[in-house]
């Protein structure tokens, strides 16, 4: 008898195969939901109520040093992004360089969104500009009022404080209400033209390769995971969804570089893999452990650094213990 699991997952080019059915895990149905990655972090993470899921690796991360085990993760990171990018500041405030950011107020959507986290981590260990040493403000970018949806718990030496409920942190960075900006979305000022925000890093595309060529580190945002009820009743589900999602992204990548047609409404389509092959490898967004240890390693210590992990985490406390042994051969 097969499995039906709920799955909820934005339809990445990297999961299509699995939405159109083109691949397959053994022994399951999965019925996909399409929502966005906001509405199900904050539904899986307060009620918990999709078998399978993609998650934000920080609050995942952060559930399980709390002792939180409803979830179960396998090594899939269906969401990886340099953030160089999206780091926004107020034209008018004399902010030049990274260093400039100490002292500064700068607003975020989550202090413990995983882009920021890897955005803090980076700024310490590369431009020496610890948390401790700007004043952090959380609120929604462009709606009012959001707030954490994990409970924190921060050391004292963090300042935190939420922006007023009426007002967005698009609209503060405008402003000048706040000095710059750490997210993971543009924010519609900065995308409306206005004259007084800018990226803080023009050329990010360089800065962010630099960063590759540096430290081998592609930063992991969202893994997937299984409720814990699920696995545990059925263990062998984490490895026959690890291996489906490996083969339906290894399905998306290959179709990048067919030149008979192309797969992206991008004319340079193949040039651009071409260049991130030059820079990256052959196999620029791998899935599993050990090609993905030294990031997910450094991930764990920023997070435990910044206070948001009351303890540290391990590895194999995060992911099922099959698909941790890479050793079998297909």
């Amino acid at each position: 008898m097969r499995l039906t699991l709920s799955c909820a997952c934005p339809p990445y080019d990297r999961v299509q195969a699995l939405i159109a059915g083109e691949v397959a895990p053994e022994g399951i149905d999965l019925h996909f939901l399409r929502l966005s990655v906001e509405e199900i972090f904050w539904r899986q993470a307060r009620h918990a109520e999709f078998d399978v899921s993609e998650c934000s690796l920080s609050t995942y991360t952060m559930l399980r040093s709390r002792g939180d085990e409803r979830f179960v993760a396998i090594p899939v990171f269906t969401s990886r992004f340099f953030r160089h990018s999206c780091i926004f500041i107020n034209t008018r405030k004399g902010i030049r360089t990274p260093e400039d950011i100490r002292g500064r107020v700068v607003g975020l959507p989550e202090y413990q969104m995983t882009a920021p986290v890897w955005q803090r981590g980076i700024f310490q260990e590369e431009y020496g500009v610890h948390p401790r040493e700007v004043q952090w403000r959380n609120g929604g970018e462009e709606t009012p009022g959001r707030i954490e949806k994990v409970p924190l718990r921060l050391p004292p030496e963090i300042r935190l404080e939420p922006i007023p409920q009426d007002k967005t942190l698009s609209r503060m960075l405008e402003s000048g209400e706040i000095d710059a900006l750490f997210t993971a979305r543009e924010p519609s000022c900065f995308r409306q033209g206005s004259p007084h925000v800018a990226r803080l890093f023009p050329d990010y595309r360089e800065v962010e390769e630099r960063y590759f060529r540096k430290t081998g580190i592609f930063p992991i945002m969202h893994t997937v995971v299984i409720k814990k009820e699920v696995y545990k009743r059925d263990p062998w589900v984490a490895m026959n969804l690890f291996k489906a999602f490996c083969e339906a992204k290894d399905a998306a990548v290959r179709r990048y570089s067919e030149m008979a047609t192309l797969q992206v409404t991008l004319p340079w389509l193949v040039s651009e893999v071409e260049r991130t092959k030059e820079v990256m490898g052959a196999d620029w967004w791998p899935y599993g452990i050990a090609a993905n240890r030294k990031t997910l390693e450094t991930f764990l210590r920023y997070h435990h650094e910044q206070g948001l992990s009351e303890r540290p985490v391990r590895l194999d406390e995060l992911f099922a213990p099959e698909t941790m042994d890479e050793q079998f051969k297909v």
